[in-house]
């Protein structure tokens, strides 16, 4: 009987920051059946998205860890942000600000909850909007094949569809936030039904990317391929 493959060493840092997105969108995918019942309160789904992002946050820096372990010792301290030395740190960094603004974005609308529409579509709907073009941006850059050569070294296999599902998810999430807005005339969102799904789908998305990018298959890891 032939022996199976050796599964390839995976350093913790990359298995941490695959649980934690994996966590972080099983969130976000938990908090919109909890939003859309009335046996719950408000409270209780804001809480849930407020929580997946701080896992997503988390998640990110570490991306952002993993990235800068490419450059060179002597310039891994002091980095300008828009001066990244990789374009997988570059995508990196615009993922992690990014989270920051889905952080804002959670917790004033868990404090916000009731408040005037105006105010939710400036203090909450405006930081869930930057937050998901930045993510569209940062999944853009991802799918360049220098970024999936450093970052899926160990899932080769896998590269393209991450990516794919990464950028896919970022879709979906800039979707939720434009049905997500609130017309101020009837306090009513553009269309709910693209925020839940969009929400929903996206950290779906999030979630198998994530899973597929922290446990590799049986197989031997080497360095992908310069084009796809």
């Amino acid at each position: 009987m032939t022996a199976p493959p050796p599964v390839p060493s995976v350093p913790p840092l990359i298995r941490w920051t695959g649980l934690l997105f994996v966590i972080g969108s099983a969130l976000f995918m938990l908090g919109v059946p909890l939003s859309l019942t009335t046996a719950i309160p408000a409270l209780v789904s804001a809480v849930t998205f407020a929580v997946g992002a701080v896992f997503f946050t988390t998640a990110a820096f570490l991306q952002l860890l993993l990235a800068q372990r490419e450059l060179p010792e002597s310039e891994r301290r002091v980095i300008p942000f828009f001066r990244g030395k990789t374009s997988d740190w570059s995508s990196a960094a615009v993922q992690f600000v990014g989270t920051l603004l889905f952080n804002v974005n959670t917790i004033r609308a868990a404090v916000l909850i009731g408040a005037d529409p105006s105010v939710i579509d400036r203090e909450v709907w405006v930081p869930d909007a930057v937050g998901s073009a930045l993510f569209l941006i940062s999944s853009v850059i991802a799918m360049v094949p220098e970024v999936r050569a450093r970052r899926h070294a160990h899932v080769y296999t896998r590269s393209w569809t991450i990516a794919a599902l990464n950028l896919a998810g970022s879709v979906l999430f800039g979707l939720s936030a434009i049905g997500a807005y609130l017309i101020k005339s009837s306090g009513e969102p553009v269309n709910l039904a693209w925020a839940n799904v969009g929400t929903f789908l996206g950290g779906l998305c999030f979630l198998i990317g994530a899973a597929l990018f922290g446990w590799p298959a049986r197989t031997t890891a080497r360095a992908e391929p310069a084009a796809p």
